[in-house]
């Protein structure tokens, strides 16, 4: 049985001190100075995960750029009481602390919808992704949709917004396309995967 959540609320630094001491296993975000733990997740999800890490994987090798892909486990501090841990994350230009916790400067992060996490990573998530001043594109999967919104901060800071259901995603900077089937994984049964 797991041991009840702090009900004192944390700065990003206790946070991580804190996580520091729970298995494994376990996993957290920290929202609004509040521990919140994150539910388990179904095949498709975990699958649709993997699909876009390897996509962005290859797609920084293609193009060449200097990024590192992280997947889930990689936080993103928001600000002094916010950590959030996308499915999938990029950064690049700079070096990979690899005893850290955190992702420094990312610039690409994405989130996979599930039942349970829809609301949140359409709303919130928006918020407080793009309160960080290196994100530069968010990425919201879809699966059983089959469709991916590009949410992306274009050089005057206003963000735009595209739903794409085939295709390639251009994302300048770094610099690199993936293309939208790629970051669906396994179709829903009976669907087909273009």
């Amino acid at each position: 049985m797991n041991a009840p959540l702090p009900s004192v609320p944390m700065t990003v630094s206790e946070f991580l001190a804190w996580s520091e001491r729970q298995p494994e296993t376990a996993r957290y975000e920290l929202v609004d100075g509040k521990v919140v733990a994150m539910s388990p997740e179904r095949n498709r999800h975990n699958l649709v995960k993997l699909a876009i890490a390897i996509a962005l994987r290859e797609a920084v090798q293609r193009s060449g750029v200097a990024c590192t892909v992280f997947t889930d486990g990689a936080g993103i501090a928001i600000d002094e009481r916010t950590v959030r841990e996308p499915d999938a994350t990029v950064q690049c230009g700079v070096d990979v602390d690899l005893d850290a916790m955190l992702v420094d400067s990312p610039l690409i992060v994405v989130e996979v919808v599930s039942p349970s996490s829809e609301r949140d990573d359409v709303q919130s998530k928006f918020v407080d992704y793009f309160t960080v001043p290196s994100i530069r594109h968010y990425l919201i999967a879809f699966s059983e949709k089959r469709i991916v919104v590009h949410h992306r901060r274009n050089d005057q800071g206003t963000i735009d917004s595209r739903i794409l259901r085939d295709g390639d995603i251009v994302l300048d900077p770094p610099g690199m396309t993936v293309a939208v089937d790629a970051l669906l994984g396994p179709a829903p049964v009976g669907k087909e995967i273009h």
